[in-house]
C-alpha cells in the first residue's frame, strides 16, 4: 500500500501505544518516518516493530538538531523538514514548528489536548497553511492498565483506532483545522 508514499512524518512524544500505532500505519503506507523514543527499551521495541522503514531516535537527538532555529541542520534524516507532525502536546510540537513544511499538518494525540490550545495554535499557523487538529482518546486499552468503566460502545478502544482518526485528520481532512475529535467510544456523550 502506498497511501502515504513520498510523505515525511515526525511522531514525537510517545513511542508506545498511540504514537507507535501511528508510525506503523505511516510506514505501512510508504511514508518516511522519524519516531522519538525516550528509553533504550522503547527504542528497541519500536525498531523491532517498524524495521528499517523508520528512524527511531531519542528526543534529545531531535532537540539537539532543531534548536528551534530555522536554517539549522534540520531533523535527523529530514533536512527539508516534515509535512506531518504527530505530537502528544503543544509543548512537544512547538519547538518543532520551524521544521514543519508550509501546508503541512499537526495532530495532537494526548487525551488532555485543550480545545483552546488547539484553536490558538491553528490560528497561529493558518498563514503558513498548516492545519492543527487533535484526537482526544479515552478508554483506550493499554498494557498494565487497571479496570475502567466501559464507554457506551461497551468495550475499550485500541491504539490502532486512535491512529486511524489521527491520520484522517492529518491527511484527509484537508479543510479542517482547530478541531478536537473524541475517540472515546462515546464516553463524552452518555
Amino acid at each position: 500500500m502506498t497511501k502515504y508514499a513520498r510523505r515525511t512524518a515526525l511522531v514525537a512524544g510517545e513511542a508506545t501505544g498511540i504514537g507507535l500505532a501511528i508510525a506503523k500505519r505511516l510506514v505501512e503506507g510508504g511514508a518516511s518516518v522519524l519516531l522519538t523514543a525516550r528509553t533504550d527499551e522503547e527504542r528497541a521495541h519500536a525498531v523491532a516493530e517498524l524495521g528499517s522503514a523508520a528512524r527511531v531516535v531519542t528526543p534529545s537527538a531531535v532537540e539537539a538538531d532543531t534548536g528551534g532555529v530555522p536554517g539549522s541542520p534540520g531533523l535527523p534524516g529530514f533536512p527539508d523538514g516534515v509535512e506531518l507532525l504527530f505530537a502528544d502536546a503543544v509543548a512537544t510540537a512547538r519547538p518543532l514548528l520551524p521544521y514543519l513544511r508550509d501546508g503541512g499538518a499537526i495532530v495532537l494525540t494526548a487525551p488532555t489536548a485543550c480545545p483552546d490550545a488547539v484553536t490558538a495554535l491553528a490560528a497561529e499557523l493558518a498563514a503558513r497553511g498548516i492545519r492543527v487538529n487533535a484526537v482526544a482518546p479515552g478508554c483506550i486499552e493499554a498494557p498494565g492498565s487497571g479496570a475502567v468503566p466501559l464507554p457506551p460502545l461497551g468495550r475499550l478502544g485500541a491504539a490502532e483506532e486512535v491512529a486511524r482518526a489521527a491520520l484522517f485528520l492529518a491527511t484527509e481532512a484537508t479543510f479542517t483545522t482547530g478541531a478536537r475529535l473524541p475517540v472515546d467510544g462515546g464516553l463524552g456523550h452518555p
